[in-house]
């Protein structure tokens, strides 16, 4: 599993030319699985994500998280992150997982998420063609691969 963190001003999700989700300040979360992962890493991605140090604090350095500051996240489901680019020109995706099995995940994933009493809390739509706009704060972006 993996996640693409982006630390934001604002961030939106847009489907068919209507907002579907947005938030203030806050992550902006691209969300990947591969073709082992199992519903059991949700919950320790899940506290990686809303426990991350990746707030500023009045020294510049990052002590707070989402959950200490109480700010959003947004969530979008991004089977690209597990393009491989080694070899061509085009990039594969054979250790994507499945999408009817992905889609299973990302659901259980915002489900969990929801449950952590996040202020602003928005998820992109499964499968859509999606247009996400952010403002990057800092900027500051981290991938994190989930074991």
């Amino acid at each position: 599993m993996r996640l693409l963190i982006q630390r934001v001003l604002n961030a939106k999700v847009v489907v068919e030319q209507h907002t579907i989700a947005k938030i203030d300040e806050g992550l902006l979360v691209l969300v990947g699985f591969g073709h082992d992962d199992q519903a059991q890493l949700l919950n320790k991605a899940i506290e990686k994500l809303i426990n991350l140090r990746i707030f500023s604090d009045q020294q510049g350095r990052f002590q707070h998280s989402v959950r200490d500051l109480d700010k959003g996240i947004l969530a979008v489901p991004q089977f690209t992150l597990y393009g491989n680019t080694n070899s061509g020109r085009r990039p594969d995706f054979i250790a994507a997982m499945p999408p009817e099995s992905a889609e299973k995940l990302f659901g259980q994933f915002c489900r969990l998420l929801q449950q952590k009493n996040i202020k602003q809390l928005g998820f992109g739509e499964f499968g859509a063609g999606m247009q996400v706009s952010l403002v990057n704060d800092g900027p500051v972006t981290l991938m994190i691969e989930i074991p």
